[in-house]
């Protein structure tokens, strides 16, 4: 079976957070841990989860608020990474609203198409993107949009514990047959490998 990678966004995810249950209740789960949750260096972000990408080719994602965002960054600038599918759970928006005032320096969401099953969940009030905005960046990354109506964040705040439905989704997303892009290098496509970035952002920052 392939390998769940359960992403936390901004400040981790507590152990009433339905991401906490999944890790629990999934064999095949690993928790991508950030290096610094509070967020202040976006680029390792980006490499802790490439670099558990790059070793677990094929893994499923599970992504949540920031982490899912990221996740779209990661895939702009590694294409040649293998994502199975991905579960992005209330997308941060750091370009508009509270997620600006936040997480503007994570700079802007990258809109390339995946080559990979995705799913964007979204909800109605969710403060930390509109659901209009989740619909736009489905569309661009070609992933299904899910509405869950009036869900806030789709965290412990929200009312969201233990989500078996969640589970679902990424099952039922899994049989989707996988489209294949043509891969094309630009500029914004990283040529370093996650872990060779990694090597060369440690030497960087000692």
């Amino acid at each position: 079976m392939s390998v769940t990678l359960i992403i936390p966004g901004l400040g981790g995810s507590c152990e009433k957070h339905w991401q906490s249950w999944w890790l629990k209740t999934d064999p095949e789960a690993v928790w991508v841990v950030q290096d610094d949750w509070s967020a202040e260096d976006p680029l390792q972000w980006d490499l802790t989860i490439a670099r558990h990408l790059y070793e677990n080719p094929g893994a499923n994602i599970v992504a949540h608020s920031l982490g899912a965002t990221a996740v779209a960054r990661v895939a702009s600038r590694w294409p040649s990474l293998e994502i199975g599918s991905a579960l992005l759970v209330a997308p941060a928006d750091t370009e508009h609203g509270t997620g600006a005032r936040r997480l503007a320096h994570f700079g802007a969401i990258p809109r390339d198409r995946f080559d990979f099953r995705a799913a964007v969940v979204a909800s109605r009030n969710d403060p930390w993107m509109t659901f209009a905005r989740a619909g736009r960046l489905a569309d661009d990354w070609g992933a299904s949009l899910i509405d869950l109506g009036q869900a806030g964040h789709i965290n412990v705040e929200a009312g969201f514990g233990p989500w078996p439905e969640g589970k679902t989704l990424l099952r039922d997303l899994s049989l989707i047959p996988r489209r294949r892009l043509p891969q094309t290098r630009d500029d914004r496509q990283d040529p370093l490998t996650p872990i060779e970035g990694a090597q060369r952002h440690v030497r960087a920052n000692h």
